[in-house]
C-alpha cells in the first residue's frame, strides 16, 4: 500500500477498482449534465456530446472479447477525455453538473443510455465491413 503524508501523519492509502470506477461513471455523469448548462464552451461541449456518447453506448467500439484492447478504452480513453473535459469547463459548470450527476445517480442508481452512441458504434462498424468487403472483392 502506498504511504502519504499529511499534515505530518502518514496515511495508507488502500487502491480500490469499486471507487475508480464509480469516480468515473460519476465523472462522465458531470459531462451529461454539463452539456446542457449554457456556461459550458462549444468545444467542451463537442467533445463531451462524442465521450458521453461513447462511454453510455450499450455497444463498444472495440469489443472486450479482444485481448487487451478490447479493454482499453475503458482504462485509457475515456478516463483521458473525462480528464481533459474536467479542466476544459468552468469551475462553476463542473460544480453545478458534478450536484446534478451525484443527484441523478442516488435516485436511479445506474448510469445513462446512449442510443446516439450506439448508432454511432454500429454506424463505424457497419461502414468498416462494408470497406472490408470493398478491398476483398475488388
Amino acid at each position: 500500500m502506498p504511504v502519504f503524508s499529511a499534515g505530518g501523519r502518514k496515511m495508507h492509502m488502500k487502491f480500490s477498482w469499486s471507487s475508480l470506477t464509480r469516480n468515473l461513471k460519476r465523472d462522465v455523469t458531470t459531462l451529461w449534465f454539463a452539456l446542457k448548462h449554457p456556461q459550458t464552451p462549444w468545444l467542451a461541449r463537442v467533445l463531451a456530446v462524442v465521450l458521453t456518447a461513447y462511454a453510455f453506448s450499450p455497444v463498444d467500439l472495440i469489443p472486450d472479447f479482444i485481448p487487451v484492447l478490447g479493454h482499453l478504452d475503458h482504462l485509457i480513453i475515456i478516463p483521458l477525455g473525462v480528464w481533459l473535459l474536467l479542466r476544459m469547463l468552468p469551475l462553476s459548470v463542473v460544480a453545478h453538473s458534478r450536484t446534478q450527476a451525484d443527484a441523478w445517480l442516488e435516485l436511479r442508481r445506474g448510469k445513462p443510455i446512449s442510443q446516439l452512441g450506439m448508432v454511432i458504434v454500429v454506424s463505424l462498424w457497419t461502414l468498416a465491413a462494408w470497406l472490408s468487403y470493398r478491398w476483398f472483392v475488388s
